[in-house]
């Protein structure tokens, strides 16, 4: 379904923009910090799982817009080259202040972190900006299955995120210590993640 080349392609980028300083994992880093290893990753399980329902929309998007039309698709990914240009330049400017933070309020059970993290990823709007800009990157048409594809690049995304969320939770009180000590840390996933982006848009324009 996705050669070697996607898959590997879209896995290197992936874990990139996972890892660098965002709402997501840092949320994950604070709920870790202040609550214990198995909350956060709970909490990070849930945002990772989230994800799949933008995948959904995606994969509903792009083979809609394949099928309608192709000049709309390409248009689909010139606008979503210049959007992570845009979130590339402004990681670029970053002076590397993002912070986790504790996450303050009453006690909840599992259940209640793993809903929550699971409908704060679900309805966040800029999420499925995101998404709909960087899936169609690595969306083969000529290949066929444009859904089967796009879902696949989905479903890789979450299953990543799972995976480096649950690490964040886990080793939520050594991270969260060096990123706090460390201004030069963060900036340099900054300057990382905003690199990806900027090299993903331009590719993303470039090469249709």
């Amino acid at each position: 379904m996705l050669t070697p080349e996607q898959f590997f392609g879209f896995l290197a980028a992936a874990v990139l923009i996972t890892l660098s300083p965002g709402p997501d994992n840092l949320m994950v880093l604070g709920m870790g910090m202040s609550r214990g290893r198995r909350q956060g990753m709970v909490f990070g399980l849930g945002c990772a799982l989230g994800c799949l329902s933008h995948t959904l929309l995606a994969t509903l998007g792009v083979s809609a817009l394949i099928a309608a039309s192709p000049i709309a698709f390409t248009a689909l990914k010139v606008m979503g080259g210049l959007y992570l240009i845009w979130l590339g330049i402004q990681a670029l400017r970053s002076r590397g202040g993002s912070r986790a933070k504790a996450v303050e309020g009453p006690d909840q059970s599992l259940m209640r972190l793993f809903a929550k993290g699971l409908f704060a990823n679900a309805i966040n709007p800029k999420v499925v900006l995101f998404f709909l800009s960087f899936l169609p990157q690595f969306v083969v048409p000529a290949h066929g299955h444009v859904a089967w594809q796009t879902a696949a690049l989905g479903v890789t995304f979450t299953a990543q995120a799972a995976v480096l969320f649950g690490l964040l939770g886990y080793f939520s009180g050594h991270i969260g210590q060096w990123l706090q000590k460390s201004e030069r840390a963060s900036a340099w996933l900054d300057r990382v993640a905003g690199t990806v982006f900027v090299a993903l848009g331009l590719r993303l324009i470039i090469a249709r």
